[in-house]
């Protein structure tokens, strides 16, 4: 009786877990079986699902490159470092997380808008964030730079600080131990977080349609075909970054995630 308890427990979460697979993967192959490989072959074709698609993508890209180089450092120093008001800090990079993206991006009209108190600081220059690619790479890095910075600190928590030491001792600077000992130990982490942020990046809708609804990003165009022309007409572009998507992530979980497989066989 014993020897069946395991069994049948691991019997129980692989139904469970299959439940939940089902309930992710049928509305995505559903979407995909619907559309057709024909309807995407003509959305290719179509000049204005091709823009909003580099748009999305690029956008989006560029917001990471921005993370990347403000949000690497804060993640390096909550990880290696307490201070008064660090829990608070965590907690304000995260927010993006529990803000509905429709209140973001008010939030983000109301600092970034025309009459907003940056908006008007820069508008002499002619630099806005309304109806303007600026504002989408800010819609998006807005919500999704909390899963870039929360990665890195994690993978940066995991490397012994020893290392660091030693290099000290030999003569790096703080940054140069970072360069040369820290960041090759950790930037598989760090890129993970990168994609994992570049992928939340494509898929905003609330924040972007209202700081910038034009240039349409591939999420505000299928809510304008859906809601124009119907289901049919936004399937195309919404199986389109459904795609690209999961080509990004399954790269990244193949590539640059360690394999724990093989980990486990290598230490025994």
């Amino acid at each position: 009786m014993r020897g069946r308890r395991p069994s049948l427990f691991w019997a129980a979460c692989a139904v469970a877990g299959a439940i939940l697979i089902a309930f992710v993967v049928l509305p995505a192959a559903s979407m995909i079986v619907g559309a057709g490989a024909g309807l995407l072959g003509e959305a290719l074709r179509q000049d204005d699902i091709r823009r909003s698609l580099w748009l999305t993508a690029s956008a989006a890209l560029i917001a990471t490159a921005i993370a990347f180089v403000v949000g690497v450092p804060l993640a390096y120093l909550l990880a290696r470092r307490d201070f008064v008001g660090k829990r608070a800090i965590e907690g304000i990079i995260d927010l993006p997380i529990v803000f509905p993206h429709t209140a973001a991006g008010i939030a983000l009209l109301t600092v970034y808008g025309r009459e907003g108190v940056i908006g008007r600081l820069l508008a002499p220059f002619g630099i806005s964030f309304t109806e303007t690619v600026a504002g989408i790479v800010l819609a998006m890095l807005f919500v999704s730079l909390p899963f870039l910075v929360d990665t890195a600190r994690e993978t940066f928590a995991l490397v012994d600080e020893r290392y660091e030491h030693v290099a000290r001792t030999l003569g790096s600077s703080p940054g140069g131990a970072f360069l040369r000992v820290t960041f090759p130990q950790a930037w598989r982490g760090v890129l993970s977080g990168a994609v994992l942020m570049w992928g939340r990046g494509i898929s905003e809708f609330g924040a972007v349609v209202i700081l910038a609804y034009n240039p349409k990003v591939i999420s505000v165009l299928t809510f304008e075909r859906f809601e124009g022309f119907g289901l049919r007409a936004a399937q195309p572009p919404a199986v389109l970054i459904v795609i690209v998507a999961f080509v990004v992530f399954l790269v990244a979980r193949t590539v640059l995630l360690p394999r724990r497989g093989r980990s486990r066989k290598d230490a025994a």
